[in-house]
């Protein structure tokens, strides 16, 4: 099925039309990656794990502000069972998204050894994980990678590349910061220029430090464990230098932050995102939080600790047998209104409150004040039934909000395949009401996607918008597990959906007690 659908690599990627979009306001799927481009065992040493070759997960998206018609899309390419990919890979597009071209390894920024970085070079690293790009005010694009060692050593390192040209060429990639101790490992990255200011780029990841060794991620189970605060740097002249990496937040021993990004509010303010996880009851907080940090100088100092709401994920699993869905779990999403003198943000999060913790569902909070204060959790997904997961949220430029997300409600507990499919919520009343269209039109087999602590397809996904357009990136299995983009339009259905408040009486308590997650994933 595969070999009649794609094109030789390189080439444009064409507006796929096998089936017709559920929604005039949601366009048809174009495939925005496809073969691999890496040669088999381009890592420069043997790897631990199964490759799963040929797929594409977890991809970002970002538009360029000075031509929207230009976007750049980052995936992991080549996911391994055991953590990472051979690299990221890239692709663009010059028509807003209807046709793609995927980058040969010449073009890609040398992340990793199968990327074409020299052996001793700043890229050179056996994997790649965690893409994320970003465009700055005046047109330029940074991408940022978690490169690592599986098997030479445990190195991590935080890389970022630019391009001025909408994706086509890369610099040779700088290091944010450079960890060869066995003992910490870099983790999480995402990198976010600021709207407003040109040249102004912040990048914020988790720095995890366990005391002795890594131990395959458990760690944590020991009594001295490990710490994982929140680590920042920013250049302010557009990538040419970059601020020594910084600790922003540490919530202590035994405790670690996941999932940071930042966003820049139409008033200047940074507002990082982050789950928290705590492993003492100290102050009745075990377990996990959403909270966010703030920063009015344009991230040269920040705020303390900031709680949105408790995290409330149970995790997903295929109603049919039980088997591990990876997810977004632990991993919050942001977005705020960019138009000048606008302080609203809003954080989207899977939470099974609403479901007496049975079933992971689509969490919303809001803030009209920068992030100093948060509304009280609402549901907004449109089937209560089924599992709902890792969501992405955007605003666009006439503050109008959207949400994609993934769900099995069209999934069987008979069917052998488990059936999913990417939804959008969309809200012009600043999430007091939702309408609710399908993405994908026809749903596919979460089964056939790489198996990574799961089957996955990505612990996030992309949106990006411009005007009232929004442009999701996401990847699906179809069999091959590819990325996909479509549009989703103005004008907004009926808002039929009102959110749902969250179940009154809940404790803390009540809540799963989450525990961090210390391992490449």
């Amino acid at each position: 099925m595969r070999g009649s659908r794609l094109l030789a690599l390189g080439a444009v990627v064409a507006t796929g039309a096998a089936a017709p979009a559920a929604s005039a306001a949601v366009g048809p799927l174009s495939q925005a990656s496809s073969l691999s481009p890496f040669p088999a065992a381009c890592n420069g040493a043997p790897q631990n794990g199964t490759e799963f070759r040929n797929t594409e997960v977890e991809p970002y998206v970002d538009l360029d502000p000075t031509q929207p018609s230009a976007l750049i899309g980052v995936y992991q390419q080549d996911r391994y069972e055991t953590g990472g990919a051979n690299g990221i890979g890239t692709s663009i597009s010059a028509d807003g998204g209807g046709t793609w071209t995927q980058l040969p390894p010449a073009a890609l920024p040398k992340f990793t050894r199968c990327a074409g970085a020299a052996p001793g070079s700043v890229g050179d690293y056996e994997r790649a994980t965690d893409p994320w790009v970003t465009y700055g005010a005046d047109g330029r694009a940074y991408q940022m990678s978690l490169s690592f060692n599986d098997t030479r050593n445990l190195a991590s390192a935080m890389l970022v590349s630019t391009s001025d040209d909408d994706g086509a060429t890369w610099s040779d990639p700088k290091a944010l910061i450079v960890d060869t101790n066995p003992h910490v490992f870099n983790d999480k990255n995402s990198i976010t220029a600021d709207p407003h200011i040109a040249g102004n780029v912040y990048a914020v990841w988790d720095r995890l430090v366990f005391p002795n060794e890594r131990a395959g991620g458990v760690s944590y189970l020991t009594a001295a464990a490990f710490r994982g605060p929140a680590y920042f740097t920013r250049t302010t002249d557009a990538g040419a230098t970059w601020e020594p990496a910084r600790p922003i937040f540490d919530p202590g021993q035994n405790d670690q932050t996941i999932g940071n990004q930042i966003a820049v509010t139409g008033t200047g303010d940074l507002v990082n995102v982050m789950t928290v996880f705590r492993n003492d009851n100290g102050a009745g907080r075990k377990g996990g939080t959403v909270s966010v940090l703030r920063s009015t100088d344009q991230g040269a100092s920040w705020s303390g600790e900031i709680v949105v709401d408790r995290l409330g994920t149970v995790g997903v699993t295929d109603p049919r047998d039980g088997a591990e869905v990876r997810t977004g779990d632990i991993i919050p999403s942001i977005a705020t209104d960019e138009r000048p003198g606008h302080d609203e943000v809003y954080a989207v999060w899977q939470d099974a409150r609403w479901t007496g913790f049975q079933r992971d569902q689509i969490a919303f909070s809001k803030s009209t004040d920068g992030g100093l204060t948060w509304s009280s959790p609402v549901r907004i997904n449109g089937d209560e039934s089924t599992q709902a997961f890792t969501a992405a949220i955007k605003v666009d430029d006439s503050g109008n909000i959207a949400v994609t997300y993934y769900d099995f409600r069209n999934d069987t507990v008979a069917s052998p395949s488990l059936d999913t499919d990417v939804w959008v919520l969309r809200s012009s009343d600043g999430g007091a009401s939702w309408s609710e269209e399908r993405v994908t039109p026809s749903s596919f087999d979460m089964r056939q996607a790489p198996f990574a602590s799961g089957f996955f397809v990505g612990d996030y996904e992309g949106l990006t918008a411009t005007g009232e357009t929004f442009k999701p990136l996401f990847s699906m299995s179809d069999p091959a597990t590819d990325t996909f983009s479509t549009t989703v339009a103005a004008p907004f259905p009926e808002a039929t959906i009102v959110p749902e408040p969250a179940p009154a009486g809940l404790i803390a308590r009540d809540f799963p007690v989450q525990r961090g997650k210390p391992t490449p994933r």
